[in-house]
């Protein structure tokens, strides 16, 4: 006769499951992390990216919106440090714009820079009549010790700074200059490099926008809107939302 054939069960091998679980688990407090991330400001990324190295290091941490221990945080105390970052940042830009307007009016400038604090930030406006010659982008020196003086009293601010050139809507065409764009670029770039070349700002707070006829704030109609449409404007970005009422 023949021998019964054995039948061995075969056990399926479940050691995988540790590993998967553990890496399901990461790849959730990644995409917590991503979504929280897509939320916040730069501040709040910062302590979500702590939060996050605890979680990878093994700590005990978790993301929570409150918490005792000293690897989490709450949201709620993040909204309010920034809350307080953009009252104490307001308050500097605040300073220094009452700073500028009483020098810039001490250097008789008061009708050709016009200094603004706004939603985006400290916004300096220059009209081109006392930077550059009509149709040039090179920098007049008897305005260099005004553009020094403004340069220093913004150097202090941690802030990202905009330069952006604008024009009137009159065609320009030379051999320097193919349209209003180039000739606001490069009024905006000549700007941008005296701050950086003789008042030793950090190149990489910078950035150049080229607007030409176009962003007009003045009706281009107009001889009066065309002049006050002639500028550099030095913006000083916020970090912070500010709700402060004191915006101008």
């Amino acid at each position: 006769m023949k021998g019964k054939k054995q039948h061995h069960e075969e056990h399926v091998d479940e050691t995988w499951l540790l590993p998967y679980s553990d890496m399901m688990t990461l790849l959730l407090a990644l995409f917590i992390v991503m979504f929280a991330m897509s939320k916040v400001d730069n501040q709040k990324a910062k302590q979500l990216s702590h939060q996050f190295n605890v979680v990878f290091s093994g700590g005990s941490g978790a993301l929570q919106s409150n918490g005792s221990n000293g690897d989490t945080f709450k949201i709620d105390d993040l909204d309010t440090l920034n809350e307080k970052s953009g009252v104490i940042e307001q308050d500097k830009m605040l300073q220094v714009k009452n700073t500028l307007e009483q020098s810039i009016k001490n250097d008789g400038y008061a009708d050709k820079v016009k200094v603004e604090l706004n939603g985006e930030g400290l916004d300096i406006r220059i009209q081109d009549t006392v930077l550059f010659n009509s149709g040039e982008a090179d920098i007049l020196n008897e305005f260099t010790p005004v553009l020094m003086k403004i340069s220093n009293m913004i150097k202090d601010l941690d802030n990202e700074i905009k330069i952006s050139g604008h024009t009137d809507n009159v065609p320009i065409k030379n051999e320097k200059f193919r349209s209003n764009w180039d000739l606001s670029y490069m009024r905006a770039s000549n700007v941008m490099n005296f701050m950086v070349d003789k008042c030793d700002f950090s190149p990489d707070k910078f950035s150049i926008q080229a607007y030409g006829e176009f962003k007009a704030k003045y009706n281009n109609s107009t001889e009066d809107g065309r002049s006050k449409n002639r500028s550099v404007d030095i913006l000083i970005v916020r970090r912070y939302v500010s709700n402060s009422k004191n915006a101008n």
